[in-house]
């Protein structure tokens, strides 16, 4: 499946399914319980080298881990992040490195920020490198965001979300993952926008949704977020988790209120 599928899918109504991954095996359970895209997250800075950010994730690690997925998943859309201080230099930068995960097995690369990187997604885009946006929290941004906080709330900050939305995909983008962000404002860009969204404790009126595997396995020894659920619980093996978690997507199932803000 490659990004233009997922577009295809939400101009069909159907909700997309995407978790994080990031080695052969995991890909091919979640390939074979039909999940729509596998993101390779830098979160694998926490969840695989217990660190408290994302931000000390490398390229190299990044090429490792698109390449340990694209491996284990032949038939699913792979997106692979592009890790802090890989792209914000220049659009110049960010083609080199962005060249570098596809050519390991990305068929998307996803970076963060709003208006200030449409010029970059223009620029990878133009040289035909699909780019999903990230938008509300922006992990890369932790420090200067204050923590772990819901992005959008107050009018300003909601207006400049939507326009910031805007702007990536006028530039290009084919796609937006929007993070802690209230769900009524989540809906509201989701209609606005012709890309497919997909949330991450965002509410249940994006396109699709997104969730670490470790926090949907519940297998992360650090905080839980509000908006994870837990789907190993009931279920009597790792696959069927998996599989539940597709279908709850698909259905709607998921994520409830008490997933949203």
């Amino acid at each position: 499946m490659n990004p233009g599928n997922l577009q295809q899918m939400s101009a069909r109504g159907e909700k997309i399914a995407m978790l994080t991954c990031y080695d052969a095996s995991f890909a091919s359970l979640c390939e074979t319980a039909g999940m729509d895209a596998l993101l390779v997250g830098d979160s694998l800075g926490m969840v695989l080298h217990g660190a408290t950010s994302t931000l000390a994730v490398t390229l190299r690690d990044m090429q490792y881990h698109t390449r340990c997925v694209a491996n284990g998943a032949k038939n699913t859309c792979i997106i692979a992040d592009m890790p802090f201080g890989s792209y914000q230099q220049s659009p110049e930068q960010a083609l080199h490195n962005a060249a570098r995960l596809m050519a390991a097995g990305a068929h998307m690369v996803k970076l963060e920020g709003g208006s200030v990187m449409a010029e970059t997604v223009r620029f990878l885009t133009a040289r035909g490198i699909p780019v999903c946006g990230h938008l509300g929290f922006t992990p890369q941004s932790v420090h200067q965001l204050g923590g772990y906080r819901v992005q959008g709330r107050s009018v300003d900050d909601a207006q400049r979300l939507l326009e910031d939305a805007k702007a990536l995909e006028s530039a290009g983008a084919g796609l937006l993952v929007l993070e802690m962000v209230p769900a009524a404002l989540a809906k509201e860009i989701t209609a606005q926008l012709s890309i497919p969204t997909i949330g991450i404790g965002a509410g249940v009126d994006c396109n699709g949704q997104v969730l670490v595997l470790h926090d949907m396995l519940g297998i992360y020894p650090g905080k839980t977020p509000r908006f994870a659920r837990n789907f190993m619980e009931g279920a009597e093996s790792v696959q069927a988790a998996l599989a539940a978690y597709v279908q709850a997507v698909k259905n709607g199932a998921f994520p409830a209120s008490e997933h949203s803000f």
